[in-house]
C-alpha cells in the first residue's frame, strides 16, 4: 500500500476507535419542573443545566429529548448510546444502567386534599387507599411491589387533579428543591403533606453500553461542578426564579 494510502488508513482507523470509545449520547427526559422542561423550544431546568455542564467539562457531544417519562426511560434501556435523567437510583434498577450522580435529592411524599384530615403514621396506614401514581414511575414500582393499591396516570401533573376531583385519596409526589407546582397550579392548601416515605436521589442513568470511561469523566465532572460551587448556583438559578407551569388536562 502506498504511504499516503497507508497513513490515511491508519489515520481512519484511530478516528473510529475514537468514536468507538466516546459515542455521541442521545439523553431523554420528562417534563418535570424545575428540574427539566421546555423554554422557546429548548429544554432547560436545573437538572438539564446540570447535564449540560457534565457534557461540557466531560468534552462529550450529546443531544437531550423531552419525552414522556416511559419513552424518555425505555429509550436509555434500549439504545447502546442512550442515558436518561432524573432517575431515582433504586435495588431494581441498580443492574440496569451505569450511574451518574447523583444530581439532586427529594423526598417522596404522599399527599391528599386539606379537607380529609388523613393522620398517617406510616406508609403501612395507606393500605387500602387509592394512590396517585403515573406509568414507570420509581414510585409505582415501589407501591406495586408492596401491595399498595396504585391508580396510573400518563402523567405525574394529572394527578393532582384527580386528587381535587376525589378520584385517587393520595397522590405519591416527589418533592425537590424549587418545585412550585402546588402554588403556580393554585392548589396551595387544597393539597398536603400527609406522610414521607423515603428520601430519594436521582442520576444520569446511562445504558450498561456505555462505555466506562466516559462514565467515569461524567462523575469526575459532576464532583468538580459540586467542589466549586457550579451545581449550587445552577439550583439557585432556579430557585429564585420557578418556571411557570400548568398542569396538563387529563
Amino acid at each position: 500500500m502506498p504511504y499516503n494510502q497507508l497513513t490515511i488508513a491508519i489515520f481512519s482507523a484511530l478516528l473510529a476507535g475514537s468514536c468507538a470509545a466516546a459515542p455521541t449520547l442521545y439523553i431523554t427526559t420528562e417534563h418535570s419542573p424545575p428540574a427539566s422542561m421546555v423554554e422557546g423550544g429548548v429544554v432547560v431546568g436545573h437538572g438539564t443545566e446540570k447535564v449540560r455542564e457534565i457534557m461540557a467539562r466531560s468534552g462529550i457531544s450529546y443531544s437531550i429529548e423531552l419525552l414522556p417519562w416511559m419513552r424518555a426511560y425505555t429509550s436509555a434501556l434500549q439504545r447502546r448510546n442512550g442515558c436518561v435523567y432524573s432517575t431515582t437510583r433504586t435495588e431494581e434498577r441498580e443492574k440496569l444502567f451505569k450511574w451518574v450522580g447523583p444530581t439532586n435529592t427529594g423526598e417522596w411524599v404522599l399527599m391528599g386534599r386539606s379537607d380529609r384530615k388523613f393522620e398517617l403514621k406510616t406508609l403501612d396506614d395507606a393500605r387500602g387507599l387509592r394512590i396517585g401514581t403515573y406509568h414507570g414511575d420509581a414510585r409505582e414500582e415501589y407501591l406495586r411491589s408492596r401491595g399498595f393499591k396504585v391508580d396510573s396516570a400518563q402523567n405525574d401533573l394529572i394527578n393532582p387533579r384527580k386528587l381535587m376531583l376525589n378520584r385517587i385519596d393520595l397522590w405519591a409526589a416527589s418533592l425537590r428543591s424549587g418545585s412550585a407546582v402546588l402554588a403556580q397550579n393554585g392548589w396551595t392548601g387544597q393539597i398536603v403533606p400527609v406522610l414521607t416515605f423515603a428520601k430519594v436521589q436521582v442520576y444520569l442513568a446511562c445504558n450498561p453500553a456505555v462505555p466506562d470511561a466516559l462514565v467515569a469523566r461524567m462523575n469526575a465532572a459532576l464532583e468538580s461542578m459540586e467542589r466549586d460551587g457550579t451545581a449550587r448556583r445552577i439550583e439557585r438559578k432556579y430557585d429564585q426564579a420557578p418556571p411557570q407551569t400548568k398542569a396538563p388536562a387529563d
